[in-house]
């Protein structure tokens, strides 16, 4: 966007006023979410609810559903779980055959339900509520140049941003202004928004985050993830491509591909962590590729002498049941998983932090004691989760412990929706040996899969189509100077 583009951003000014601020004040939160959305069924608002609920790995700090009955807009939004946000008092005030869902994950400062989506606005085509998953890397700029243009903002999301250059556009037909939004935008975005009798799906030209479509009864369902789809009873077609605007009317469906990228830069971590294993992803099944990883990194850091495998709950399951297959090492449950505690729930007490692992992980001394364990997990970010883990298969007294990772290691930040600290918090940045990393989470061993090893798994060993910026620091669309990716407290 250029100052030149003033008059075509006119629709959701607030005034004539100029007003002047310093972009470097601007501070956006990005969102780690899942999003849902059905258009043409009667029953929207409680399928939306069930979408969501199977999309709770992706969000627990907020959800929100907006239902459009026909004339007017229903929205709902709150702080906590999807089940315990939505009663079937909230659900019957939500009216409609079309509605769109939205959960978000937990980050750093940005627990506010200002920042809580679907987040909306009334514009010259009427209402508009919208989801997104994924992170703007020019968000900075673009609120700056629309709060100079006088445009207010309600929220330090950068997916009002997205909000405001589509509402604020003058083309006459919705997917019009959202491809003018994709002119401008740059990063990674997967969004459903819900305007007047109509359901708009998009995903940005790289494919970073993933979107898929299914039917139920002749409604259309877009979802983050195809586990929203089984639960729900629909169809899985197809992905919303990269690049694509779908349009869903009651005439039908269309597409539109305003906007091409050079490459696909598909986000491999859903694949490694985020995403559910029993979805498919980017045309995988999630299970399968992180039991191939499992496989993968049993012939690349194998442990001769391994007595047990047992993996590191739940994201480490499916890798270590693969290095298991492959090691011929039996594999087993040694560490325990607790259901009943949220991601953030040690953060208000600090007479309690030091509990933290404890609170989540409970070690099995009958499978570890005397025996040389092989320890599987996902990945590796600070480090300090991995220390106590190690610590506590030795506490219950395992011969050696051996760490093994099934992907490379973590040296770079994500800008694209899996938020991650600095580089300077990440302990493969800093120790770029694995005896040093070994050493400093007192380990016997450390072996991580490699870049090309996780190549040869998702794509047959080429790199192209895949985004592993956190692994090689080869970023398909750079980020604007200043920008920064929010600590994850959940993953250290």
């Amino acid at each position: 966007m250029t100052p030149e583009q003033g008059p075509a951003f006119a629709g959701a000014r607030t005034g004539n006023h100029s007003y002047s601020y310093k972009r470097s004040s601007l501070k956006s939160i990005h969102d780690e979410c899942g999003v849902f959305g059905i258009f043409g069924h009667e029953g929207a608002s409680t399928l939306a609810y069930l979408g969501l609920h199977s999309l709770q790995h992706r969000g627990q700090e907020s959800a929100g559903i907006a239902t459009w009955d026909g004339r007017k807009m229903f929205l709902y939004r709150q702080m906590g779980l999807v089940g315990d946000i939505f009663s079937h008092e909230v659900l019957a005030g939500l009216p409609g055959d079309c509605a769109v869902g939205h959960v978000r994950y937990s980050t750093a400062g940005s627990s506010s339900l200002l920042n809580a989506q679907p987040i909306n606005c009334q514009y010259a085509g009427g209402d508009l509520a919208l989801c997104h998953n994924g992170n703007i890397v020019n968000a900075n700029t673009l609120k700056w140049e629309l709060m100079n243009r006088g445009h207010l903002f309600q929220c330090s999301s950068d997916s009002e941003v997205l909000l405001q250059l589509v509402a604020a556009h003058t083309a006459p037909r919705l997917h019009d202004r959202v491809a003018a939004m994709m002119e401008s935008a740059r990063g990674a975005y997967s969004l459903v928004l819900l305007g007047r009798d109509e359901m708009v799906a998009v995903r940005d030209p790289y494919g970073f985050r993933p979107l898929v479509v299914g039917n139920l009864k002749g409604a259309t369902v877009v979802a983050s993830e195809t586990t929203a789809l089984s639960l729900i009873g629909a169809t899985y077609e197809r992905e919303v491509e990269p690049g694509e605007i779908l349009v869903v009317t009651r005439g039908g469906r269309e597409s539109h591909f305003p906007v091409r990228a050079p490459r696909l830069a598909q986000c491999v971590f859903e694949h490694i962590y985020f995403a559910r294993p029993d979805s498919i992803v980017f045309g995988r099944q999630v299970y399968e590729v992180r039991s191939l990883f499992g496989r993968q990194l049993a012939r690349e850091a194998p442990v001769p002498n391994g007595d047990v495998v047992i993996p590191v709950p739940d994201s480490g399951t499916s890798a270590a049941n693969g290095f298991s297959k492959e090691s011929g090492i039996p594999f087993d449950m040694g560490l325990i998983r607790s259901h009943y505690v949220g991601r953030t729930f040690i953060e208000p007490e600090q007479k309690i932090r030091h509990f933290g692992v404890k609170l989540k992980l409970a070690a099995v001394e009958a499978t570890i004691r005397n025996r040389v364990v092989v320890v599987v997990d996902d990945s590796i970010v600070r480090g300090t989760t991995s220390a106590k883990i190690v610590q506590m298969v030795r506490d219950k007294g395992a011969r050696e412990v051996h760490l093994r990772i099934s992907s490379p290691p973590t040296r770079w930040p994500c800008y694209y929706g899996i938020d991650t600290p600095c580089r300077e918090e990440l302990i493969a940045a800093r120790l770029h040996d694995n005896r040093l990393i070994a050493r400093e989470l007192t380990a016997d061993s450390v072996g991580y899969l490699s870049i090309e090893g996780m190549h040869r798994v998702v794509s047959q060993g080429s790199g192209n189509g895949w985004c592993d910026a956190c692994f090689s620091g080869r970023y398909p669309v750079p980020p604007e100077a200043g920008y920064s990716s929010h600590t994850r407290e959940a993953k250290s």
